[in-house]
């Protein structure tokens, strides 16, 4: 089988594990361990008399939800099937400016996958250079790039916070890069761990620049990947055209009424970001205290941990001796196998983790760094 390129590809890691795959411990997949919540599992259950129909093309229900959630108009909403079926049509809006599109580098594969459908060029802004790691200041790195393209005619497409480092961009930052992009699209996928008072999101700003779109998912934060549900927030013009270009009823009748649950469910989103304050310090601190690893803080659910040692070798032994799955960054250009990231978990997984961490790293061979800092 293929190394995945996604993590959560349970069905190859157990191969190697040799193991059925819900023996596994699955590191590799950012999705919070808490859920799916209860109100969640009635929804889906409740909307089963209603599978003999199709499900409504405006999604009227889903989309006041998201509304209310958010305090925007309903038609500033778009759901989708996933994050990822949206991003597929931000890509061919960028597409239809013939010009480069900026990127953070790294950045999640599957953008280059949409990119690439629709032969979009790209600039990458490189977070990693040959003097180490400049997240707080890649903005000022765009800023040295204007003198080989103009940027009011290019795209920019940027997640917050930023997978796979974790990195929180603030929002001011985001907005003031907003007027200086032909098109912008945000990719807030992780922005729910988040709570309210430290969240840096720019839906706001939607009404403001008719030339920004965020994409958000509901999959990760309420822990159902399998149902595939996001939505984009744009002005209607925009979404009137996605909406032009895609299949008649991409979400179903189940996904429709679990993201209506999911978004009601308070109680279960305070007890995440309550969960995930103390989960985050706790995995930071263990794994910061390997003396091989050393991760990069996060504001996310998940660490990119950069490692002296192979991190697929790291991979395939954490699979043979303890049906453990941490996610490869091999599918990161600029990481390579000097980098791995986890998924932060319940506290009795987390131990687990470290303590079969402990175990393992020992018996690796220290390798050079050959990470490749290039775009």
């Amino acid at each position: 089988m293929f190394r995945p390129v996604h993590g959560g590809n349970l069905a190859w890691a157990a191969q190697l594990a040799r193991c059925r795959p819900d023996e596994l411990l699955d590191f590799s997949a950012s999705i919070s361990p808490l859920g799916p919540p209860s109100s969640v599992s009635e929804a889906i259950q409740a909307a089963f008399s209603s599978v003999v129909d199709y499900p409504d093309p405006n999604y009227g229900l889903l989309r006041e939800a998201i509304a209310h959630h958010h305090h925007i108009p309903t038609d500033h909403i778009l759901p989708g099937n996933g994050a990822a079926e949206l991003l597929t049509w931000a890509a061919r809006d960028l597409a239809e400016r013939s010009t480069p599109t900026f990127l953070l580098a790294p950045g999640f594969s599957d953008y280059d996958r949409a990119l690439d459908a629709f032969s979009v060029s790209r600039l990458g802004i490189d977070l990693l250079d040959a003097e180490g790691w400049n997240i707080e200041h890649w903005d000022k790195k765009l800023s040295d790039m204007t003198d080989t393209v103009k940027l009011s005619s290019c795209g920019l497409l940027l997640n917050n916070p930023h997978n796979p480092t974790g990195a929180l961009f603030s929002a001011e930052k985001v907005r003031s890069l907003l007027s200086k992009f032909a098109f912008v699209v945000v990719d807030e996928a992780f922005m729910d761990f988040l709570p309210p008072e430290r969240e840096q999101s720019v839906i706001d700003a939607v009404s403001e620049f008719p030339n920004l779109v965020v994409l958000r998912s509901l999959t990760k934060f309420y822990s159902m990947p399998g149902i595939r549900l996001g939505y984009a927030v744009a002005q209607p013009e925009t979404l009137q055209r996605w909406q032009s270009w895609r299949d008649a009823w991409p979400v179903n009748t189940f996904a429709a009424a679990a993201g209506v649950a999911a978004l009601q469910d308070t109680a279960f989103a305070q007890q995440t970001w309550q969960w995930l304050e103390t989960e985050n310090a706790y995995l930071f601190e263990g794994l910061s205290a390997c003396e091989q690893l050393s991760p990069l803080p996060s504001s996310a659910n998940f660490f990119l941990v950069d490692c002296a040692v192979s991190a697929t070798d790291l991979q395939v032994q954490l699979l043979k001796k303890h049906r453990i799955y941490i996610r490869d960054c091999m599918s990161f250009q600029q990481l390579g196998d000097r980098f791995f990231r986890v998924a932060v978990k319940a506290r009795e997984d987390n131990q687990r983790l470290l303590a079969a961490l402990a175990d393992v790293l020992p018996t690796l061979e220290t390798v050079p760094n050959t990470v490749s800092c290039g775009s």
